[in-house]
């Protein structure tokens, strides 16, 4: 009983049902649902519409609008905002022919949004692609019921101690496992660069990972398999937080640990360079602290305390094979002499266009201070 309260009601509704009609044939026309970020930075909308055919390429979706006043990005006067399309991915939800389309928002004079974070990023990705940026995040979060408890806990108490969660296997240690398979597969059939998943230390704490991706394509990817993964908790009438310390006590927080090589690091004797961008990133620690939560840094100093796996929020440190570290070198990498490394920063509710691009300027563009450069008019 105590499981079934903490579902929503529209998850109890007959799945049945729906199936007998989403097997209806839909006579060569197709559904596009559009996905945006709010004006929180950190929610994804959507909304759908028909189109007379397939689209096969991003450039066949055309540019529609919303209403900004009701999303926290325009006043009620001036509402409208642009949905401009970026990236097309397979509508696991509504299967083949549908698609799900990223877009990008703009304001009324198409500049854009407050919290579209992409424009940027993109500006920068063109200006460092020679380097071939990769990127691989490995993005956490946490299950819980629709009362805001985690999902599987006790109604009043605590689970036992963190140990016997992480990669866990057994219905006395995981909780969840059906929405991160549904997720996982979703992914996939979307044609999301989705590479794994595993069970994290706090119980109902999961993570998924994506990557390798190049330059923008990290930031779409990422935001779409966030869409994807509350789509699916939809279905199962919970929720997931990426909130970066969602139980307070002694509990791991939530991260979103980002790895990045560029094309020198990957090659041998790539290590050297690998140490430099980590010397640059050392002298740039606030700054990035700033753009790794949606906050400037207030979220994550709940969760980079010092403990449970994470480095404190005021000093930077880098080290081989180091969980406690601002930035781990992997045991594999420092072997080899070349590879790639892991800032363990940012916070899982972190805009991935911010990081990557971060992560870009300092490294790559050799940006220093607080201050960013604007490239437009260069």
């Amino acid at each position: 009983r105590a499981v079934a309260m903490s579902v929503s009601h529209s998850s109890r509704l007959n799945k049945l049902v729906r199936e007998q009609y989403m097997r209806l044939p839909q006579d060569g026309r197709v559904q596009v649902t559009y996905v945006w970020i709010d004006g929180s930075g950190e929610g994804v909308r959507c909304k759908s519409r028909t189109l007379d055919k397939e689209p096969k390429s991003i450039e066949d979706v055309p540019e529609w609008n919303f209403d900004g006043s009701s999303t926290a990005q325009a006043e009620g006067s001036n509402s409208d905002m642009f949905l401009v399309p970026v990236r097309m991915f397979r509508d696991p939800f509504c299967l083949d022919p549908n698609k799900l389309v990223l877009c990008e928002v703009l304001k009324y004079n198409r500049k854009p949004a407050e919290t579209n974070l992409r424009h940027t990023c993109k500006k920068v990705m063109d200006l460092v692609k020679d380097s071939h940026p990769w990127f691989g995040m490995e993005q956490e979060y946490t299950l819980l019921g629709i009362n805001g408890h985690p999902y599987g806990w006790p109604d009043n108490g605590f689970p036992g101690p963190q140990g016997p969660y992480y990669c866990g296997v057994g219905a006395d240690k995981v909780y969840g496992r059906d929405i991160v398979e549904s997720h996982y597969k979703a992914c996939l059939y979307a044609g999301v660069k989705i590479c794994g998943t595993n069970a994290e230390v706090m119980p109902s704490q999961w993570e998924f990972q994506v990557g390798p991706c190049e330059g923008i394509e990290m930031g779409d990817h990422l935001w779409m398999a966030r869409f994807i993964l509350h789509r699916v908790c939809e279905d199962f009438g919970v929720v997931a937080t990426l909130d970066p310390k969602p139980m307070t006590g002694n509990w791991n927080g939530a991260g979103c640990h980002t790895n990045y090589s560029t094309e020198e690091m990957r090659r041998e004797g790539g290590l050297k360079h690998i140490e430099a961008a980590i010397e640059k990133l050392s002298k740039r620690h606030d700054y990035h602290i700033c753009v790794y939560d949606p906050r400037g840094g207030r979220d994550n100093s709940r969760r980079l305390t010092g403990h449970h796996e994470t480095s404190n929020i005021f000093e930077f440190s880098a080290g081989v094979a180091n969980r406690g570290a601002s930035i781990r070198i992997p045991r594999q990498v420092g072997q080899d002499g070349y590879g790639y490394f892991e800032d363990r920063r940012p916070a899982a509710n972190c805009d991935p266009y911010a990081v990557t691009e971060a992560i870009m300027r300092t490294t790559v563009l050799n940006e220093t201070g607080v201050e960013t450069k604007d490239y437009a008019d260069h």
